[in-house]
């Protein structure tokens, strides 16, 4: 057990100075049912559980403020949501094989415990936790840096403008304007360097068209412009 929690160790790449932290964080509520309390059990990772969380909201948040100075707070919102969900929780478990490490009970491990969403996502947050307490803020932040934010392929200049076309849409629908249109009006140069010119249009009077190798580039550009048109001269 100790030289599987020390492969552990080398995969998340920290080294904890308590053994008991590492444990609880491990230990899910099954692995002490019907145990008698002897005073040497150890805890399950409920509480940390409910730390991590809060540990993880903090340091994300940080991070896409320093990341993002100029986005909105819809963007960094929508970017947080997804980088906390028990979803990307559970990719991120999965790359580190935590289930292989968890404590569960006979009834739990059978029934697939190892590789369910929920329990994988909780444990990702109990270790985040046991890594705060352990070894304090600097260990945690290089932790979810390595383990939780580089785990995300979304957070590129792609998806930012991608948002871009939801706030469109919402501002839309704020302004009492139909939902946004995009059409091709336009394709130019030959086959193999083809450039698309995109038009998207809310209702008769606000429209904005831009130009890109792709038709999804090209929206996404449009919508960022009349964005910042609706911005700067309001309706």
């Amino acid at each position: 057990m100790e030289a599987d929690r020390e492969l552990l160790e080398a995969g998340i790449g920290y080294r904890f100075r308590s053994r008991e932290l590492l444990q609880r964080a491990l230990t899910h509520r099954s692995w002490l049912e019907g145990r008698t309390s002897s005073g040497q059990e150890h805890e399950d990772n409920e509480q940390l559980e409910f730390l991590g969380d809060s540990v993880l909201g903090f340091v994300i948040a940080e991070a896409l403020v320093l990341r993002r100075p100029d986005a909105r707070e819809g963007q960094l919102s929508r970017w947080k949501a997804h980088l906390v969900s028990a979803a990307h929780l559970h990719r991120c478990a999965l790359d580190l094989d935590i289930g292989r490490y968890l404590l569960l009970g006979r009834g739990e491990d059978r029934s697939g415990g190892r590789e369910r969403r929920a329990l994988l996502s909780d444990a990702v947050e109990a270790l985040i936790a046991a890594v705060y307490l352990d070894g304090g803020i600097v260990s945690v932040r290089q932790f979810i840096e390595e383990h939780i934010l580089k785990a995300n392929p979304d957070l590129d200049e792609t998806t930012q403008e991608n948002n871009q076309k939801v706030d469109l849409q919402a501002r839309a629908k704020a302004l009492g304007l139909p939902n946004p249109h995009y059409s091709v009006v336009a394709e130019e140069g030959p086959d193999h360097a083809k450039v698309f010119v995109i038009e998207v249009r809310l209702g008769e009077q606000l429209a904005s068209r831009a130009r890109a190798s792709t038709k999804k580039l090209a929206s996404l550009l449009a919508a960022k412009q009349l964005l910042e048109k609706l911005e700067h001269e309001p309706v």
